[in-house]
């Protein structure tokens, strides 16, 4: 059975939900954090960003690209999964920097995740800002990957 995804007003980065929770959202792949979402995540805790920095300069060429994901652990019963599913950063003849199959992959392993967590996943409409993705394309990908394994999945548009 698919659970439904859950629409809420606020903010992604202070879920009112109990249990174990995962705040996702979507890095690009050179490195770069410091526009979008992110920003939010910093404001909150400096252990995502220290984490994705560390990780891109020490690990470029093995582990760190698309479909990649980092699970840093934020509160005793929480943790941002830094995914990277975006190329780059700005829109060029091969369209914006969303990688729709890279997204696919970094969700499959927050699945995973999840599911070994017994985790609820929070996140921002994923990709459909800085990296140009359209909603339409993300949310059946959500629906694959996390939904239809049951993980309790809230989207947050935030109303500040």
């Amino acid at each position: 059975m698919m659970k439904a995804i859950q629409y809420l007003n606020g903010d992604a980065t202070s879920p009112q939900i109990k249990g174990n929770k995962v705040v996702a959202h979507i890095c690009n792949d050179l490195g770069g954090w410091g526009k979008g979402f992110v920003l939010a995540v910093s404001r909150r805790w400096q252990e995502p960003e220290l984490d994705y920095r560390r990780w891109h300069r020490e690990h470029a060429d093995d582990d760190f690209g698309l479909g990649a994901v980092r699970f840093v652990q934020v509160e005793p019963d929480m943790w941002v999964a830094n995914m990277i599913g975006q190329h780059g950063m700005k829109t060029s003849s091969k369209g914006p920097p969303i990688r729709y199959e890279a997204v696919r992959e970094c969700l499959e392993k927050l699945a995973d995740f999840a599911s070994e967590k017994a985790a609820s996943v929070h996140m921002p409409r994923i990709g459909c800002g800085l990296a140009g993705g359209r909603w339409e394309l993300v949310l059946p990908i959500i629906e694959s990957t996390l939904a239809s394994r049951d993980v309790a999945v809230y989207v947050y548009d935030f109303a500040p």
